[in-house]
């Protein structure tokens, strides 16, 4: 029998793992679960398993060592934590079932957190909590369109292509994208214009979806963003580590941008952080992507990705070992 192994801590599988999508899964074999005390995965892991079952909390597998695993299906986001370089070195076929349901929930906190700048809805909210004065809290009279505001995408991710369809749906036609793996066909296709980096800063909506890699880490410092225009919006849930933190803090403490933050270089964010209080920054713990149904998809699509391995057809979200540097 097919021996599948979900090295996934239950507080994580109770929400990825609808009782359907569960039952799916135990159909598709013999099903057994990282113990809750585990802090490694068990030594003869690679030589009793077909199916490996990976995500958040998953103690780290450095490489394969045995000849049995087939199959490792990761569902959430990055796969760093979780798997080594040299696992994608194997002949064992890598999925990764969880990041496109969760790119899409990313994506939608994006558009959230701009619309509310955009449309001034934090200023208002905070006005009529504090004050009670529902006149003096109509500042500033008017908000702006979305349609009307050029954007620059950095990075055509998973997520960037979300947040790019979900705007070309609001009727945004002033769109770049800096994404350097992007060809130029593929962006016909997309009804996206490919510009270099410093053109895609240049815009008053700045969304950054690029993952962490060597060539991304701290590429957008202080002299992207002065590129931004002022009371230009720079979106940032995708890594913290691609924006200098110093730099970014210090165009928001001065006010000339505005932000929309999910990720920061410490997290939890510090409690004497400058960036509480500041009217144009909103802020999130690290929730863009946490939405039920995305959790729910990401199980079920895990679960069809190991059927349709076991089954003999190809996976959907195959990692090609030839671009996981490019990957976060």
């Amino acid at each position: 029998m097919t021996a599948i192994h979900v090295a996934i801590p239950a507080r994580h599988r109770r929400v990825l793992f609808t009782d359907s999508a569960w039952a799916r899964l135990c159909a598709l074999g013999e099903v057994t679960v990282l113990p809750e005390d585990a802090t490694a995965l068990p030594e003869d892991l690679c030589s009793t398993t077909d199916v490996l079952l990976t995500g958040w909390d998953t103690p780290h597998l450095a490489r394969v060592n045995g000849d049995r695993l087939r199959l490792i299906v990761h569902t959430s986001g990055t796969w760093r934590d979780a798997l080594g370089p040299e696992v994608f070195a194997s002949e064992v076929t890598v999925t990764q079932a969880g990041s496109d349901p969760m790119a899409r929930a990313v994506a939608e906190f994006a558009l959230t957190m701009e619309l509310m700048l955009l449309r001034e809805a934090h200023t208002y909210d905070r006005g009529m909590q504090t004050t009670r004065d529902y006149t003096a809290s109509r500042q500033p009279e008017y908000g702006t369109a979305i349609h009307a505001v050029g954007h620059g995408l950095i990075g055509l991710s998973r997520v960037g292509l979300w947040h790019l369809r979900m705007l070309q749906g609001l009727g945004c036609t002033d769109i770049v994208a800096y994404d350097p793996y992007i060809s130029a066909q593929r962006a016909e296709q997309l009804g996206v214009r490919m510009v270099g980096l410093e053109e895609a800063m240049a815009h008053p909506v700045v969304a950054l979806h690029a993952p962490v890699t060597p060539e991304t880490r701290g590429m957008i410092g202080a002299r992207e963003l002065a590129l931004v225009p002022d009371g230009g919006i720079v979106l940032n849930t995708a890594r913290a580590a691609i924006v200098d933190a110093a730099a970014l803090e210090a165009e928001l403490v001065a006010g000339r941008l505005r932000a929309g933050l999910d990720v920061f270089d410490q997290e939890p964010l510090p409690a004497d952080s400058p960036l509480y209080g500041l009217p144009n920054v909103l802020l999130a713990p690290h929730v863009a992507g946490a939405t039920r149904e995305a959790r729910w998809e990401m199980g079920d699509t895990a679960v069809d990705e190991t059927e349709r391995f076991l089954h003999g057809r190809d996976v959907s979200h195959r990692v090609d070992p030839a671009t996981v540097e490019q990957l976060s």
